[in-house]
């Protein structure tokens, strides 16, 4: 029995320093060196800053009085405390930060205070020694592993992490982040220098896994120096001729040199659909331009000679930049033109040509390492040849799905992962798969000469002797063979703005490409071999493992891992990403190179398909049975975890949205609602929900105006005995319960206001704790209220919250004809069912009624001698409305000294405007909402010249639910 534990309240139950977690979140997106993102692709993996505050806050106890336990502090004395915590995740979640250990430690020792907090409080439960030992911290555990942020964070706080995951993709990204460093700690490399480093003098300073970083950059020299041997003669060095610089004076000073090629570009071609040029095949080029960048343009111009075409590289700006930018397309999609004959190419054409296999290739230009920068050359026969010059002794011959929502390349007969890579990057990637099994033999034949251990147990066995090192070098190598593979592709495009080959995966799909980029691997450029290797080696090189972490491959649904231990995870989005089929393209190459090192996680020619949990309607022959796979499997993983974690803390679950999942009103997304209904089936109830910005944001207007990408749940095992309300019940504690989350949330009295722009998403946590904590809501018939409606009805609370009589129909007439005109006779039907007259509104001056017409005045309407203690009729809508005026004309301080005159109006005031930003934010009246979000984000601003905010929530006539 659990109900007798005594649980304190954590501090992410409470409160959190949102604002500075997400602002950490969004930087830590553009931060590359050092960071795991750079080890491996993953799909849609947490920010490590997100998940290093949550787990702290998930572990730490909140300081404020629980009277049930005894303990806790006043209130007055919790903010401090609060603030002092706060300002410990502040500087947690800084990416600078990250393996600070005077930051790290003040942290751990927080938690092993609260921890031992809790162990005294149950120094006489039953099973003390088992759950509550003071000397030593619950493990943690995720079982959906994923890209692996939470479990290194977990690692990082000092708790002992356990990744598991359906995915070997996944789970072996696991073992390189927490399993494998802490194994070879502090030891020095084995590796000998590269030839051009011998003379250099080495540290000797291997604390962490430094020496592990430094043997995989080495070895990774030596794969390099091997390739080259083997394949250097693929990628040839270009000698610039006097023929070449004629036209060219950038090429002139270059005459005679022999410049290496970066990349090779590459148009796909079909036979023209004009029956006089049938015999031609002609390129389907999405652009012409090669780069853009300002004083530095250069494009390709096709040369038409009568059936017959080449194609010239020129530099500067193009005479026609709308024709080079769009190359032969006509349209979105797969509409192109013939160059030859200037026929439309129609997509028809184009699939029944791909399906017989009439697609081909043809050379565009190249790109070369100049002296000054990027140099572009023409395509010709001879670089043309050396692209086919060695055919790949293996080739993948595993199948893509036909799911064209994640993968168009086998719409166009490309069915193979085998056929999205040219015969020389076959060549080279088996070159180097093979190389990493001869360095991993290197490896071990150092290290034993080095001293180690020999006693012949792989990794995978749990040696740590010579040969599991051997093992762990080159789990590194093959990342970095399967990061080349990522820019090896024929679905590599070339950036004409930044002048680089982009990946494989740009995102979470593989699109076609029909002008492809083809990287050189033993350059110094974009998808280089070492810089894979480098990546690798300095992410080593940062970590200094705090405790032991362990991965393995694991069932989320009949997993039994998250016994007594801390659970934060990261589960699939419904039907968000294709990760099993995704990682295919990975796991294919891994599985080359690893599969001796690890034979039960590459057992399988494939990933594992059929348990995992997405809602991909192709796999299971349609949408509904996607759903009800999805629901009964996600609500079996969750059960898991409610039995199995430790009874003493919450866990915390994301959930990531798309924008357009909650636009429209009363809207709930089928993936959310379905997620939602497994985790309250589960046995869970939900204690808060947190929005959390996760996705990398481009500019300042994406930022205003996107929904935050994750929600964090942060969840209770429900009380066994937990009782069935009706829909009457259920509805009068809402209202009860919601204003006040509401004040708390749009005042940031516990934590940093919540943005208008997550606000929909934070007051589902107050809601669902209400709706959560019950066994059941009944409706008038009977039936249990579904999770939709639940959504549904507090997601209501943000539209018609009740105002004043007046504002509450000017709230409806803007979301029935925003500041357009209307009948008359509509608005005195809307009028006096709000209790009030047109002509009392018109007497406030927040409309103007005449000629059968009304509207509402728009801010700038408003007059300019406005006096808040002398107006006699000023409802609510209207001193919001003067309010913008007055900020947008005179500023803060202006807007602040009239706020200062309306402190009993002040939340109210607050509260409009975040339902007016909602209501514009959900219409697409996009400068509405820059404006409410303005008055919004001044209002601290504001408010500097006030001496005492009023703490209380607005009072209400009426509610806002009708029971």
């Amino acid at each position: 029995m659990t109900h007798d534990i005594k649980a304190p309240k954590k501090l992410i139950e409470t409160a959190l320093p949102l604002n500075d977690i997400n602002a950490a979140a969004v930087r830590e997106k553009s931060i590359r060196h050092g960071h795991p993102s750079t080890l491996h692709l993953w799909w849609a993996r947490r920010p490590l800053a997100v998940a290093r505050a949550v787990i702290f806050a998930q572990m730490v106890n909140d300081p404020g009085y629980e009277r049930a336990l005894g303990r806790g502090i006043n209130k007055k004395e919790a903010e401090k405390e609060r603030e002092r915590l706060f300002e410990i995740i502040r500087k947690l979640v800084l990416w600078e930060n990250t393996n600070n250990e005077a930051v790290l430690g003040e942290a751990r020792a927080e938690i092993w205070k609260s921890w031992r907090e809790t162990c005294a409080l149950n120094r006489n439960h039953p099973k003390a020694s088992e759950w509550f030992d003071p000397e030593r911290l619950p493990a943690f555990h995720d079982p959906f592993a994923g890209g692996g942020a939470l479990p290194l964070e977990a690692q990082r706080l000092g708790l002992e992490a356990y990744a598991s995951d359906l995915n070997p993709v996944a789970v072996l990204i696991n073992k390189a982040m927490i399993e494998i460093p802490p194994k070879f700690s502090g030891r020095a490399p084995v590796g000998p220098l590269p030839q051009m480093e011998r003379q250099l003098r080495v540290s000797d300073d291997w604390n962490g896994a430094a020496g592990l970083a430094e043997d995989v950059r080495r070895y990774g020299h030596w794969m390099r120096e091997q390739a080259y041997r083997r394949i250097g003669h693929l990628y040839p060095e270009v000698e610039v001729t006097r023929d070449m610089a004629q036209d060219r004076p950038d090429l002139e000073p270059l005459v005679g040199k022999k410049l290496t090629v970066i990349a090779w570009l590459w148009a796909r071609t079909v036979k023209s659909p004009n029956p006089a040029y049938s015999h031609v095949h002609v390129p389907l080029a999405s652009t012409f331009m090669l780069s853009t960048k300002l004083g530095k343009e250069a494009y390709v111009e096709p040369v038409v000679e009568g059936d017959q075409y080449r194609f010239v590289v020129k530099t500067g700006a193009p005479p026609d930049p709308e024709k080079a930018k769009s190359g032969t397309k006509l349209a979105r999609g797969s509409h192109f033109r013939c160059i030859v004959s200037n026929s439309p190419i129609e997509p028809s054409y184009i699939y029944h040509a791909a399906k017989s296999g009439g697609l081909g290739t043809k050379m565009m230009a190249v790109v070369l390492e100049g002296e000054k920068g990027r140099l572009y050359l023409p395509g010709s026969p001879e670089l043309a040849a050396s692209a086919n010059q060695a055919p790949p002794t293996w080739v993948p011959d595993l199948s893509m799905p036909e799911n064209p929502r994640w993968f168009s390349p086998p719409l166009y007969g490309l069915k193979n992962y085998g056929d999205l890579f040219t015969p020389r990057q076959l060549t080279a990637l088996n070159t180097f798969s093979d190389l990493v099994s001869e360095a991993r033999e290197k490896v071990k034949s150092d290290a034993l000469a080095a001293g180690w251990v020999g006693d012949g147990l792989g990794l995978d066995a749990g040696g740590n002797g010579a040969t599991a090192y051997a093992d762990a070098v080159a789990v590194y190598l093959a990342f970095a063979v399967d990061k080349g593979a990522n820019y090896w592709s024929t679905l590599c495009s070339w950036h004409s703005g930044r002048d680089t080959v982009t990946s494989t995966f740009g995102r979470q799909a593989l699109p076609m490409v029909w002008d492809f980029a083809e990287a050189n691997p033993l350059s110094k450029s974009s998808g280089n071999f070492l810089s894979g290797v480098n990546q690798a080696s300095e992410l080593l090189r940062r970590r200094i493992p705090a405790s032991s972490g362990h991965a393995y491959q694991e069932d989320a649904a009949s997993q039994a891992s998250s016994l007594s231990r801390i659970i934060s995870t990261d589960p699939p989005y419904y039907d968000n990403i294709g990760y099993a089929d995704l990682s295919d393209f990975f796991y294919v190459w891994l599985r080359r190179s690893l599969k001796p090192i690890f034979p039960g996680l590459f057992s399988t020619l494939a990933t594992p398909k059929a348990e995992e949990l997405v809602a991909t309607p192709y796999r299971h022959g349609n949408k509904e049975a996607a759903e009800k796979f999805f629901l009964d499997g996600m609500t079996q993983a969750m059960e898991r975890l409610a039995e199995q974690a430790h009874p003493a803390f919450s866990t915390t679950i994301y959930y990531a949205f798309k924008q357009s999942e909650l636009k429209k009103p009363g809207a709930v997304s089928t993936g959310w609602e379905t997620f939602l209904e497994a985790v309250l089936r589960a046995g869970f109830c939900i204690a808060g929900t947190w929005p959390v910005r996760t996705e990398l944001i481009g500019n300042l207007k994406k930022v205003t105006n996107a929904l935050a990408s994750s929600i964090i749940l942060v969840c209770r095992k429900r009380n066994v005995q937990a009782a069935t309300v009706t829909r009457r019940e259920f509805l009068r504690e809402l209202n009860a319960a919601l204003p006040e989350a509401l004040a708390d949330m749009t005042r940031g009295e516990h934590t940093s206001p919540v943005a208008p722009v997550d606000l929909a998403q934070a007051i589902i946590g107050p809601g669902m704790e209400v709706f959560s904590k019950y066994a059941a809501v009944l409706e008038a018939d009977g039936k249990p209220m579904t999770v939709r409606t639940a959504l549904q009805l507090i997601n209501r609370f943000l539209a018609e919250e009740d105002f004043d009589r007046d504002t509450q129909f000017c709230l409806h007439w803007f979301e029935t004809h925003h500041w357009a005109e209307g009948r008359f006779g509509e608005a005195d039907v809307l009028a006096r069912a709000k209790g009030t007259s047109v002509e009392g509104v018109a007497r406030a001056g927040v409309v103007e009624s005449g000629k059968g017409a009304v509207r509402l005045l728009r801010h700038t309407e408003y007059p300019l001698d406005w006096d808040p203690e002398t107006d006699r009729r000023c409802p609510i809508w209207e001193a919001l409305h003067h309010l913008v005026r007055i900020l947008k004309t005179d500023g803060e301080a202006a807007a602040g000294r009239v706020l200062d005159r309306m402190k009993d109006r002040t939340d109210a005031l607050r509260q409009l405007a975040y339902r007016l930003y909602a209501l514009s934010e959900r219409k697409s009246w996009g400068e509405d909402a820059r404006t409410y979000n303005e008055l919004i984000n001044s209002w601290q601003g504001m408010e500097t010249l006030r001496e005492d905010a009023p703490k209380t929530a607005p009072h209400r006539q009426d509610t806002w639910l009708k029971e």
